[in-house]
């Protein structure tokens, strides 16, 4: 259905296109039948997806990345696609508007995207108050970050806000100090200041009764050094489990022309051309620390990548830009392929 639809959506800029689609889904579902159409055409289930992970229990290991949902309007919408979990966010303690428009561009020969939007986001308190709301019983991340205009130095703050505010309304929290589209946020990934927060996040985590797994999400381009830094301070703190990995600033062994991607400008590259990367840092990952659950993200196009990063060495699966050229079918092909591979 969606090979149906897609080149209508792209003949539109990516950002309508989104709005689109998701508002498309709203009004399937609330038609008479729409929801069992739905659930019929993408979800899939077996006893062989379900698995326990950093204590909870997903129905499936497919989830949907950080970004596609960031204020989580669509959860509701998006639990009926088949998903395992869904990962809000990026959340900041302030709704901001992210860099200017255009920030998001297709580079349709590659099945690729290029982004920089820049955390845009309504704010934790607003979608606080859509968590609260929510029907579905989807397992949810809370993926977050800092406001745009917090200097590094304070960056902390930030993060204990939305995890203070979050705390009762996910499943889950991922922290993010690896996208590019902010100014100086990957700063953070290095040894000390990436110490200083997560050990400060697990401190307050340790206070609650129940306290919740706490991830960390790592940018691709990371150096061997600085993947042997992530790896002592995730063994020293004991961390819950790693996501990996966010977008890319590379652009080597592109088919879209240099002029082109020129014009479009900064901005974190996802898709097809980003799977060996992350696969790459996977493997590197888990050859190093073998039993730590790790949520694989980053060019998953298709079933057969899906079953690569497993065979490297991930727990749990994410799709976002697969998602955009392949649509929610994706899921289910992956869920069967896994089934299949059991």
């Amino acid at each position: 259905m969606y090979q149906l639809i897609r080149p209508m959506l792209f003949l539109f800029p990516p950002e309508t296109a989104h709005k689109i689609a998701t508002g498309l889904l709203d009004v399937i579902l609330k038609m008479p039948l729409g929801k069992s159409l739905i659930l019929g055409l993408f979800n899939y289930e077996s006893p062989i997806l379900e698995k326990e992970v950093f204590g909870l229990r997903f129905k499936n290991p497919v989830g949907l990345a950080a970004g596609f949902d960031k204020n989580a309007k669509f959860i509701n919408s998006f639990s009926n696609l088949g998903f395992g979990f869904i990962e809000i966010g990026t959340l900041t303690p302030k709704g901001q508007p992210g860099n200017p428009s255009p920030r998001l561009f297709r580079l349709l020969s590659d099945k690729a995207l290029i982004n920089r939007m820049g955390f845009n986001n309504d704010g934790v308190d607003e979608v606080v108050e859509r968590l609260k709301v929510r029907k579905s019983n989807v397992i949810i991340g809370g993926n977050i970050g800092k406001n745009k205009i917090t200097p590094n130095e304070k960056a902390l703050d930030d993060y204990l806000i939305c995890f203070e505010k979050l705390f009762p309304y996910v499943d889950y929290f991922a922290v993010n100090v690896s996208s590019p589209n902010t100014p100086g946020l990957r700063e953070l990934q290095k040894k000390e200041p990436l110490m200083h927060l997560l050990k400060s996040l697990k401190e307050e985590n340790a206070k609650k009764p129940f306290p919740k797994p706490i991830l960390l999400k790592i940018a691709p381009d990371l150096t061997k050094s600085q993947l042997d830094d992530i790896i002592k301070i995730t063994n020293d703190l004991k961390m819950d489990g790693l996501i990996v990995s966010n977008t890319t600033t590379d652009r080597s062994g592109l088919s879209t022309s240099n002029e082109k991607i020129k014009e479009i400008g900064t901005g974190g590259l996802s898709g097809k051309p980003v799977l060996n990367k992350s696969t790459e840092v996977l493997k590197y990952i888990r050859k190093q620390i073998p039993d730590i659950p790790i949520i694989a993200v980053g060019g998953i196009m298709s079933a057969n990548d899906a079953i690569e990063k497993i065979k490297a060495g991930a727990t749990l699966l994410q799709v976002y830009t697969g998602l955009i050229y392949r649509g929610p079918g994706l899921i289910k092909e992956i869920n069967k392929a896994i089934v299949k591979s059991a």
